[in-house]
């Protein structure tokens, strides 16, 4: 038995020994992304005969079914063990994977809320070209029990964040890219690569400030960091020591946004071409932002979940804009204003929003700032 709680620390060994080892129902969210199991039983290759950078790494190979199912019920056994009552647990996986660990998740006890399907703007071609190609994965969100009543979910806000519209159990978020991309050696320093914007719906939605997180297979620290930036505590823990070391330094580098006090009274309530929320996600305007209303010289800070609070109002653009000018409807996007380093002037954050059109049929978001 660990002595005390190892706050904010990435953990180096077996995932199943370490959460027996920590304090029964301590951990108020559990994000899971385990081995997906994907059975590969050679190289992937191009119609050019390029080998392609499949997901082969030692750790995704389990000797049979039966055996991949005994991990899942060990590891899923521990994380409810460590959930707190009113806690609740996501975990991700693919088709090779996300129905068993959903039948061992329901025998264990737990109840399922959503299935959420990520919907990757840039997923990676079937090569093959003899079936469709992956486009997504898929998330369960679950309490520990049915009969478990309480749990965190903040509706009002994501409903705020997502234009007034109710947040969907499809989101559409990229594959992790660019400068996100940890790199290690010159090569990516994982196969499997979370985006922080699919953290930071998870983290935002289902957790509070202050909240314990833990991720049995962390790889290279995304819960970790997007956890530590919302101001949550965390335990993630990987078997594979490279791995821990690029979360390690990954995290070091993270800055916690910061996080108001004071009481704020939310507006709950048309919806856009894209929601705000969006650009939060996205780090176009990162939780913590000023925008400015117009010429009025009121200002409003960004939230993590794609909400504005000003002047003890929180809400969406529109509703907190419509409650401070005294008006019967407010278009948040015209109204509200970001300081654009590039120009050095005040531009209407609709400015920020241009889905792609011709010649893009991803329909990937393409921000102008």
């Amino acid at each position: 038995m660990i002595d005390s709680i190892p706050l904010n620390q990435v953990l180096l060994g077996d995932c199943v020994d370490i959460m027996n080892a920590l304090p029964e129902c301590s951990v108020d969210l559990v994000f899971a992304d385990p081995p997906y199991n994907m059975q590969l039983t050679g190289e992937l290759r191009r119609p050019d005969n390029s080998k392609v950078d499949a997901v082969d790494d030692h750790w995704d190979k389990f000797p049979s079914l039966t055996e991949y199912d005994d991990f899942t019920r060990r590891w899923l056994t521990a994380a409810r063990r460590v959930l707190k009552d009113n806690g609740t647990l996501w975990v991700i996986g693919s088709y090779h994977n996300i129905y068993r660990v959903g039948a061992i998740l329901m025998d264990l006890g737990f109840w399922i809320l959503n299935d959420v399907v990520w919907v990757k703007h840039n997923p990676t071609p079937h090569m093959k070209g003899v079936r469709f190609c992956n486009a997504h994965e898929t998330l369960l969100w679950a309490k520990k029990s049915a009969e478990q009543t309480r749990y965190t979910f903040h509706y009002r806000e994501m409903k705020s964040g997502n234009e007034d519209k109710q947040m969907r159990s499809d989101w559409y978020f990229p594959i992790c890219q660019g400068n996100e991309r940890e790199i290690a050696d010159g090569e990516k320093a994982h196969t499997t690569q979370k985006p922080e914007a699919l953290l930071h719906r998870v983290i935002s939605a289902t957790s509070n400030p202050g909240d314990l997180i833990l991720d049995p297979f962390c790889g290279t620290g995304t819960t970790a960091a997007v956890a530590k930036r919302h101001n949550r505590n965390f335990i993630t823990i990987d078997r594979e020591e490279d791995y821990v070391q690029v979360a390690r330094r990954r995290v070091e580098r993270i800055i916690p946004e910061h996080n108001p006090s004071g009481p704020s009274t939310l507006i709950d309530g048309p919806r856009e071409k894209m929601p705000f929320v969006t650009l939060v996600e996205a780090g176009v305007l990162p939780p913590g932002s000023q925008l400015e209303l117009g010429q009025t010289g009121i200002t409003a800070q960004v939230h993590s979940d794609g909400t504005l609070s000003a002047r003890g109002y929180r809400g969406s653009i529109h509703k907190v804009g419509k409650q401070l000018l005294g008006m019967q409807s407010c278009n948040g996007w015209s109204h509200w204003y970001f300081h654009d380093p590039k120009s050095g002037r005040s531009r209407p954050i609709d400015d920020l929003r241009s889905p792609k059109r011709k010649g893009d049929e991803s329909g990937q978001v393409a921000f102008a700032f």
